[in-house]
């Protein structure tokens, strides 16, 4: 298994097997962030567009979305769904 130095939890951990969308934020990333962070990120998400109700087909959903993934990735303060308590280790 390949490892990566994941920018989100700040230690070695498996890398994701191919950039997860074509182009340079998808290459991205791939080389900066794991898979761990990444299938989090997924799980957020769902839970993102299910409880909004963010239709995807509407730019501003989109891009708003897309801010919430980097703000995730980066530790910074994303919108958490009502009832969210993170996993404590």
């Amino acid at each position: 298994m390949t490892k990566v130095f994941c920018q989100k939890y700040k230690q070695e951990l498996t890398k994701l097997n191919s950039p997860p969308f074509p182009g340079a934020v998808g290459q991205e990333i791939f080389d900066k962030y794991s898979k761990e962070a990444w299938d989090e990120w997924l799980s957020l998400q769902t839970m993102l567009i299910n409880e909004g109700g963010l239709d995807l087909s509407v730019k501003e959903n989109r891009k708003w979305l897309s801010g919430q993934m980097k703000l995730f990735l980066e530790n910074g303060e994303y919108k958490k769904p009502s009832g969210f308590t993170p996993v404590v280790d």
